[in-house]
């Protein structure tokens, strides 16, 4: 079952689905508080192990992080996919900001209404991020020990991404130049003349593969064609969001998350794969780095041949990670 449903996150209104165990294939909204039906996977009826799933940055909960969400309900997990704020139907202005702080933000109020939901086991939370919130969720994870277990799916700081380009060989002087139409943006805004956007996709995909290759392709055909394109998600982002995200650093006390379990599943052909392998190296453990083979970033979005193991495994991680936990297993002594 989804549950169309709202929480809190800094005073900002964020849109969610709520996926509960039973008939999750269905996309209508329920009334709130319904049981969840289906105990198929072997979890007893009554509270249930519950996982929040980030989209990735530009998306929206209608896609990736619907499909992650609701394909881990039918495996037996209460999950919350949402818009992140000011995106989607979350609240939010101005439109198109990305704010690192309050994305990670979003995910702790994200737990924190899990944690009040009665079909859910507040200390059985756990927290899976795709793409940018894969980044967003290390941090948020580092710093909130209600989050028992972490799973990412092709991880990426947005930060290292927009700094040093999605293959980590990008031009220092692109990012100088983006920080110096951002601090004009500013200026400009102060003036009064209105909020300052860019681009987020080129008009076609022939440009896109100029731009960017093989994986400036694969996003462009995510979002911009009818293999996932959804009108909510962000097309543009403002220019006060660059020295935003450049600044921050995903990655940075990822070694707090122990002793509790991480899991990174990367896809092997991915351009973006070095930054898993990074915050994997920084992590403490326990911590599995898990690959699919013939996969690159974007496939892991949608593609079935790709999501299928990616859910087996993560299904798996989380059953077992979160099947009991306490107070001891969250911090040393």
């Amino acid at each position: 079952m989804r549950t169309d449903v709202t929480f809190a996150s800094a005073g900002l209104e964020l849109a969610g689905h709520l996926y509960t165990p039973g008939d999750s294939t269905g996309d209508t909204s329920d009334t709130p508080g319904g049981s969840p039906g289906d105990t198929s996977s072997g979890e007893a009826a009554g509270p249930r192990p519950a996982i929040v799933v980030g989209h990735p940055g530009s998306g929206v909960k209608e896609q990736a992080a619907g499909l992650y969400a609701r394909r881990l309900a039918e495996r037996g997990f209460v999950t919350l996919a949402y818009d992140a704020a000011f995106q989607g139907e979350s609240e939010g202005t101005p439109r198109g900001l990305e704010d690192p702080a309050h994305r990670v933000e979003d995910i702790k109020a994200a737990v924190s209404y899990l944690a009040t939901r009665e079909e859910v086991d507040a200390e059985r939370i756990g927290a899976l991020g795709i793409c940018a919130s894969g980044g967003y969720v290390l941090s948020a994870a580092a710093t909130d020990h209600r989050v028992k277990a972490v799973g990412t799916v092709s991880a990426a700081d947005i930060a290292r991404q927009f700094r040093l380009g999605a293959d980590g060989t990008q031009d220092p002087a692109v990012i100088q130049g983006m920080l110096d139409a951002a601090a004009d943006a500013r200026t400009v805004e102060a003036l009064g003349e209105g909020v300052q956007s860019f681009q987020l996709f080129p008009d076609t995909a022939e440009q896109a593969l100029a731009l960017g290759g093989r994986h400036a392709v694969d996003g462009f055909e995510y979002y911009c064609t009818d293999r996932a394109q959804h009108p909510r998600s962000a097309k543009f982002l403002t220019w006060s969001s660059v020295d935003r995200m450049v600044a921050f650093d995903a990655f940075g006390f990822v070694d707090l998350i122990s002793p509790r379990p991480l899991l990174m599943i990367v896809g092997r052909e991915a351009v973006t794969s070095w930054m898993s392998v990074e915050a994997f190296q920084k992590a403490r453990g326990p911590k599995e780095l898990h690959w699919i083979d013939g996969a690159r970033h974007v496939d892991l979005y949608d593609k079935d041949e790709y999501v299928t193991p990616a859910v087996a495994r993560l299904a798996d991680f989380f059953h077992t990670r979160l099947a009991s936990t306490s107070r001891s297993d969250t911090h040393p002594g």
